[in-house]
């Protein structure tokens, strides 16, 4: 399942393919090798040298003094295929391929390419970085395999960052650096012929040192190996911070041209961060806020966020932002603001977010913080704060440094907007062990990230069951009671041949009713006309079966007919639920406000199944239209409970027969008032055959 990306990082021989004073990527990374203390043997190859570097050069594998273990191939695409052969034959362990044109888009050459390189390795046992990468580092074992000397600082951390664009990587990483992240690893993947995301995330899971892993993903290789390896990372309480392109089809056509990678559905991507705690961002800035908010090490044991500035305008921009991000900002507790009052100046308000004035001290300060964090409602504190462009004073964070050993809950600082953090800003973020964000909506939605993380990390999650449902339960009246079973009820409703015979099922249903024509060829009726509304009258269905007949014809001549169907008219809320299989992802469920508009308006809510009723009401939570359901501007409430009972029901109809049908929709499903349940209009079931 998993490929081991160790000989990659721990090589203890290095071959530099490609060695040459005119070639600067190859030159560069021995530098950075030498000058950082590499302790293995590196030895330049090139066939048409004897010396580079001020060193004996070798033209090959064969007349290395030793094996390589590692082989950084910095040559043309059309030569890596004779390079890995020659190190294949003299056992070499690993390889970083830094060409591309070896596999990415859709030229038959460069593709071909690509599939010999990934033969040849597999069939030699050679671990395989890239192709099209800019290569990686292992900082704790010094190995700086990258062609840039500004992120080649040996200091190491606890960060493990891959991306599929090493150029995005290098500038993210310094960017990290300067703000006192520090690494582990950090890997420029590429195509991903050989070693992908998931080998590099299992890895990681494994690594003692490791303790967040940032990701900067353009399309996902093996979706249900990913998932495994995301799995063993939640279970080991190691979060997941990406950054995912996609979100618009030429993105995702760029990601395909770059890297060879399949974007696939941007929602169901969202859904599938949500199940296995990936903590998504949408911004390098934000991943950057949010790694550092992790870097602390410490989770939330809830969703309250107590804040401590000392600017009311500081609290106006967190009220607006807050509400924007969706974060919590519960109010203090009457012993709380008792407390406080005696520390604020008697024009200050002690609430959260609490504006403090200017407190004279860092003392006063970390008193009043101390407050705010024994309120039982504070599960994370943000305190207000700037580190000193220039030299910061540590002795004068001690209180601070105080008020973060005597909790266990996060404590985090932040700035309003964004600034340059020095040698001396880290080195004083680092001795009171509060990380400083930086801008108040990434500030936010780092925050937000903690609390989402720290609702799911240990969370084990477990394969799905095998569908197990047969054909017979997708027929006739088998199908609408399995569906009933469900939680998700139809209209009183009747399939009639022709006119004449659905005047008569509607007067035994009672008027008013809604007339359908059903015809195998357009699945949704609405899009020629093949609904009718509010008929009130024998006479009106007879003729209204006669107008949707012409309809159809109008649209396709040779269409079919095979009857029409008569419902009861039902009112309410009318919402979509569906459910289908994610050509990546596997079988997600969406939930959204329904009926002809759904299209439009792009309200809707996204899980991977299997869903319980805590996940459905989360999804209805997310979406603009909850208030309709909630009682729009007078209207009776609508029976939410029986909405999540359907929406759970329909997974679970969809899971047990997964093998049999693509697609499972209802819509509209019309929720009733509250206590009346649901009503599924249209039912659509999409078998794999059709």
């Amino acid at each position: 399942m998993f490929r081991s990306p160790k000989p990659i990082f721990s090589a203890s021989t290095i071959a530099i393919v490609g060695a040459s004073e005119r070639a600067r990527w190859p030159q560069t990374i021995w530098q950075n090798l030498k000058a950082n203390g590499y302790a293995g043997k590196v030895y330049p190859i090139n066939p048409r040298r004897d010396e580079v570097y001020g060193v004996p050069c070798y033209h090959d594998f064969g007349s290395l003094p030793e094996p390589a273990d590692l082989a950084l191939v910095i040559v043309p695409a059309a030569a890596v295929q004779g390079v890995i052969e020659d190190g294949a034959r003299h056992g070499l362990k690993a390889a970083t391929v830094y060409a591309g044109h070896l596999g990415e888009g859709t030229d038959p050459e460069i593709v071909g390419r690509g599939a010999a390189l990934k033969a040849l390795c597999e069939e030699a046992g050679i671990a395989l970085a890239g192709p099209n990468c800019m290569g990686g580092i292992a900082f704790r074992e010094k190995l700086f395999a990258y062609p840039n000397g500004g992120i080649c600082k040996p200091s190491p951390g606890s960060v493990a960052a891959v991306f599929q664009s090493g150029g995005t990587l290098q500038f993210w990483v310094q960017t990290a650096q300067s703000r006192g992240l520090r690494f582990s690893y950090a890997m420029s993947s590429g195509n991903e012929i050989g070693l992908d995301l998931a080998d590099y995330i299992n890895f990681f899971v494994d690594d003692p040192e490791t303790r967040i892993i940032v990701l900067f993903i353009e399309g996902i290789r093996r979706p249900e190996i990913f998932k495994a390896a995301c799995t063993r990372a939640l279970a080991a309480s190691k979060p997941i911070i990406a950054i995912k392109t996609g979100r618009t089809q030429r993105a995702r056509e760029a990601a395909l041209s770059h890297t060879g990678a399949i974007g696939g559905d941007w929602q169901a991507f969202e859904a599938l961060c949500e199940r296995y705690g990936i903590v998504s961002c949408p911004s390098l800035d934000d991943m950057t806020e949010t790694a550092l908010a992790f870097s602390q090490g410490r989770l939330p044991e809830g969703g309250g966020i107590g804040f401590v500035t000392t600017s009311g305008g500081t609290v106006d921009l967190l009220y607006d932002y807050a509400e924007a991000e969706g974060v919590s900002m519960p109010d203090f507790q009457p012993e709380t603001v008792a407390r406080m009052r005696p520390l604020l100046p008697k024009e200050m308000t002690p609430k959260n977010p609490l504006d403090s004035g200017i407190p004279a001290g860092n003392d006063l300060l970390a008193e009043l913080c101390a407050v705010a964090l024994d309120d039982p409602a504070t599960d994370i504190l943000a305190v207000a704060g700037q580190i000193s462009t220039g030299r910061a004073d540590i002795a004068a964070g001690a209180p601070m440094g105080a008020l973060v050993d005597r909790t266990t809950k996060p404590v985090i600082g932040f700035g309003r907007m964004r600034y340059h953090l020095g040698e001396d800003g880290i080195a004083y973020q680092d001795a009171i062990g509060i990380p400083y964000l930086q801008g108040l909506p990434e500030t936010l939605r780092a925050l937000a990230g903690l609390v989402f993380y720290g609702a799911r990390a240990g969370r084990t999650i477990a394969p799905l069951p095998a569908p197990a449902g047969t054909p017979e339960n997708l027929e006739g009246d088998a199908f609408a009671d399995l569906l009933a079973a469900n939680g998700v009820t139809l209209p009183n409703s009747v399939l009639a041949e022709d006119g004449a015979a659905a005047a008569e099922a509607a007067a035994a249903i009672g008027f008013p009713v809604v007339l359908k024509v059903v015809a195998p060829a357009f699945s949704h009726k609405t899009e020629v006309g093949g609904v009718l509304l509010g008929l009130s009258s024998a006479d009106e269905v007879c003729a209204g079966a006669a107008t949707l007949a012409g309809r159809i014809a109008a649209a396709d001549a040779n269409a079919e007919i095979t009857g029409f169907l008569v419902q009861e008219m039902v009112s309410g809320v009318e919402m979509i639920v569906g459910a289908r299989d994610d050509a990546l992802y596997g079988p997600v469920i969406l939930v959204g406000t329904g009926g002809i508009m759904v299209e439009l308006m792009g309200d809707a809510a996204m899980r991977l199944l299997p869903v319980d009723e805590d996940d459905v009401r989360a999804m209805i939570a997310e979406l603009k239209g909850r208030e309709l359901l909630a009682g729009f501007r007078g209207a009776p409430a609508a029976d939410t409970d029986a909405l999540v009972a359907a929406v759970v029901g329909l997974g679970r109809v969809y899971l047990d027969h997964r093998h049999l049908l693509a697609d499972l929709e209802v819509n509209p499903l019309i929720v009733r008032q509250r206590g009346a349940g649901v009503a599924a209009v249209d039912v659509r079931p999409v078998r794999r055959s059709d």
